[in-house]
């Protein structure tokens, strides 16, 4: 997935004629699997640098 963020529609790509798919709802759901693909980078990129941190302190004890 990209890292940017979901752009909105266009100023005319709605016709606000209530249809069942809007542009506007397909902007909503990207929106949300752009901000859940973003929260399990940052969750990941916490674990591997705790992963690290362990692992430093195991090789400075055992020095």
């Amino acid at each position: 997935m990209c890292d940017d963020k979901p752009l909105p529609p266009g100023d005319n790509e709605c016709c606000e004629s209530g249809c069942d798919r809007c542009v506007w709802d397909i902007y909503r759901e990207e929106v949300a699997e752009w901000e859940a693909a973003r929260k399990a980078r940052e969750q990941q990129a916490s674990v591997n640098q705790a992963d690290s941190e362990g692992a430093d302190v195991q090789v400075s004890q055992s020095q």
